[in-house]
């Protein structure tokens, strides 16, 4: 019999945040502005020299950070695009593309405006899955906290 506690341990982590714009333009800002919004000094690989974060648009390209020394990173490999509706990855960030686990992101238009749904799964890629989970659990929050501050601040790129 599994132990229930395990099996809980590495179930999917889902996080979801509403902000308050349209789909297309929610999916716009979470991909082609992950620069804009994403906290780098903390949530990265390069910390403080961290300087940048790109998503492709292309299936099976990397997403990229890029330190201030010129280095770059590979966070992961970009698995599905679907604007408005999904992205999806595979994550890695200063790990071996061996421990990746994936994500998905659907963008969901609700009358507040757009529902945005992060699922991370397949913990058991990596060698510390549980305890990677559990710091994605906080991680995450943070993460899209600072998105839906740009979605909402007067500093949010112009649509484009």
């Amino acid at each position: 019999m599994k132990d229930s506690t395990a099996a809980t341990a590495m179930a999917p982590l889902v996080k979801t945040v509403t902000v308050a714009t349209g789909a297309a333009r929610t999916f716009e800002l979470f991909t082609a502005h992950m620069t804009r919004w994403w906290p780098l000094p903390t949530h990265s690989v390069g910390g403080d020299e961290a300087i940048a974060v790109t998503m492709p648009s292309e299936v099976g390209a990397p997403i990229v950070e890029t330190t201030s020394d010129g280095s770059r990173h590979t966070w992961g490999t970009l698995t599905r695009w679907e604007p408005p509706v999904e992205v999806a990855f595979t994550w890695h960030p200063g790990q071996s593309p061996s421990q990746a686990t994936r994500v998905s992101v659907r963008f969901r238009p609700v009358d507040e405006g757009t529902e945005v749904v992060l699922t991370h799964e397949a913990w058991d890629a990596r060698q510390d899955g549980a305890a990677a989970r559990d710091n994605y659990e906080r991680g995450w929050e943070v993460v899209l906290g600072r998105f839906a501050e740009l979605v909402s601040s007067p500093q949010a790129p112009p649509a484009g």
